[in-house]
């Protein structure tokens, strides 16, 4: 049966633009993520690329104009500078992740390796976190560098018997991973396909007596529309929750941690363990200082940070 294999090369912060993008334009099963592996001629002066993204579509009368469409959706990712060009290739049959070379092993930090649901079990190290997801268009496939910086503060600040809320929990990452360190964790999200991807990562990681999943935001979040700019987000509960909460950890838009700085101050306790723990992430640098003014108005103090490229990681403390 012949397919036509569309390609192209990524930096790590546009695996999941392309697969929201893409979300309702082909079938997630005909996705294939790997680590990216050979330069060619066009990649000579930009050496930045980390994975190969393949999808296949079936060739028939349609392929031309759903092609011309995928071609189009890209395009901007590609004049920002995060992805080559799409490049279309006629091939008789689609490979199966465990054909392609490469398969995808993301080891983040020094504890946490990020599966696909389908990749082979790696050989157990010390301490060793194994999060494993499917394939999925939410956010969080553990390949963004918000996704990666967040994840290095929690190995660092995360403790067991923790009480944690995962606000925008996307593919549902770091609320796995929030539980596979010990804490319980209440996993929000205002959109639906997100809400399904956390339940399903829940599951699939065997963490479901610790993890409750819920669509709806904190405070004044359901206020604000759908974050990411998709469709209007209906029937998502408002939790008011006041002194609830150890740790926060929100992967989210900059403008949204300013919206919610004083409904993450009202959600955290203090206890005579510790002040509660906030880590901000979702955002570049050039948000950094407007985040920053908010939360320290709000009444946080700053603790720790990480970086990768311009992406940045803050995590703050309630000041006592």
């Amino acid at each position: 049966m012949p397919w036509m294999e569309l390609s192209l090369n990524t930096t790590h912060e546009a695996v999941d633009w392309v697969c929201t993008l893409l979300a309702e334009t082909i079938d997630i099963s005909d996705v294939h993520i790997t680590e990216y592996a050979e330069p060619n001629e066009r990649d000579v002066e930009q050496p930045h690329w980390t994975f190969t993204i393949r999808l296949y579509l079936l060739s028939d009368v349609h392929s031309r104009a759903r092609v011309e469409k995928i071609v189009n959706l890209l395009s901007p990712l590609y004049r920002a500078g995060i992805t080559t060009e799409v490049q279309i290739t006629a091939v008789n049959e689609k490979p199966t992740d465990a054909d392609l070379l490469n398969p995808l092993v993301h080891r983040i930090g020094k504890r946490f390796v990020v599966l696909t649901s389908d990749a082979p079990d790696q050989s157990e190290v010390p301490d060793q976190i194994t999060l494993r997801l499917k394939k999925t268009f939410s956010f969080g496939s553990g390949l963004h560098p918000a996704t990666i910086v967040c994840l290095k503060l929690l190995e660092r600040h995360a403790v067991p018997t923790m009480n944690a809320l995962d606000l925008g929990s996307g593919s549902g990452i770091l609320s796995v991973a929030m539980a596979k360190l010990g804490a319980n964790v209440l996993a929000l999200d205002n959109d639906s396909v997100a809400v399904q991807a956390t339940q399903d990562a829940v599951h699939r990681n065997g963490v479901e007596q610790q993890v409750r999943v819920m669509k709806g935001s904190l405070g004044c979040g359901s206020d604000l529309g759908h974050w990411m700019g998709g469709n209007t987000i209906d029937n998502a509960p408002k939790i008011e929750a006041i002194d609830s909460f150890d740790l926060i950890v929100a992967n989210i838009l900059a403008r949204i941690h300013i919206a919610l700085a004083n409904d993450f101050q009202q959600a955290l306790r203090q206890t005579d363990a510790h002040a509660g723990l906030l880590i901000t992430s979702g955002f570049t640098t050039d948000s950094e200082d407007n985040v920053d003014t908010a939360l320290q108005e709000a009444g946080f103090e700053f603790v720790d940070c990480e970086r990768l490229d311009e992406w940045v990681a803050l995590a703050y403390r309630l000041k006592v």
